[in-house]
């Protein structure tokens, strides 16, 4: 008779069928590992998901806003027009500490339905504080090495001030450029800034006070 189905030694047969069951399992395990490496239940073959296939309605997204270029730049198109750019003066906050220093920045905006060029570079950007009638300081006073940064402004987008005007509180002149200047009120006193790009005027002024 066949030594497979009667296990031939000097032990019990019992003893060999249990150890013909112990490699038997081992063997079946091995072959499960494997099969579960090759085909990894749950995942698609590969690890990189499918790109989705742009579709009509699928958009590219564009930034909502962008900062005005702090070098010389020049852009084609047609001007744009007085009436179809809103300009905003900005403060970094509207109450300030004793000896912190005012961030002053802008914002240009075109209302219109086209896209139109407009030179907004540093050139072309006015700050003036005032408090009541009195002109406490205006950027031009004592502006070096200003640039012109000509910018292709579309539809409806923002663009900002690329870094703020850090107002020192001081009153300013064109005669004391290089001169120890006088500060300003401060205890609560309110000012007022104003900003224009290309001659374009805000049509209103950011309101703030010193401490």
């Amino acid at each position: 008779m066949s030594t497979i189905k009667h296990p031939v030694g000097p032990q019990p047969s019992k003893v060999y069928w249990r150890r013909r069951l112990i490699v038997g399992l081992g063997a079946l395990a091995v072959i499960v590992i494997v099969v579960l490496i090759f085909l990894r239940p749950g995942s698609s073959k590969g690890s990189t998901a499918p790109t989705p296939t742009p579709t009509s309605s699928t958009k590219t997204a564009t930034p909502e806003s962008t900062t005005i270029p702090t070098s010389a730049t020049t852009a084609s198109g047609a001007a744009c027009k007085a009436a179809n750019v809103d300009v905003q003066a900005i403060t970094d906050a509207s109450s300030y500490a004793a000896g912190k220093l005012p961030q002053l920045s802008l914002s240009v905006t075109n209302t219109g339905t086209t896209a139109c060029k407009l030179n907004a570079g540093s050139s072309q950007q006015v700050y003036t504080i005032t408090s009541g009638t009195e002109v406490y300081w205006k950027s031009t006073d004592c502006q070096s090495a200003p640039v012109d940064a000509e910018i292709l402004l579309q539809p409806g987008k923002t663009i900002k001030s690329a870094a703020p005007i850090a107002w020192d509180r001081t009153r300013s002149d064109p005669k004391t450029c290089t001169a120890q200047r006088s500060q300003v009120p401060a205890a609560g006193a309110s000012y007022h800034l104003k900003v224009s790009v290309a001659g374009i005027a805000s049509k209103t002024t950011k309101q703030f006070a010193l401490n």
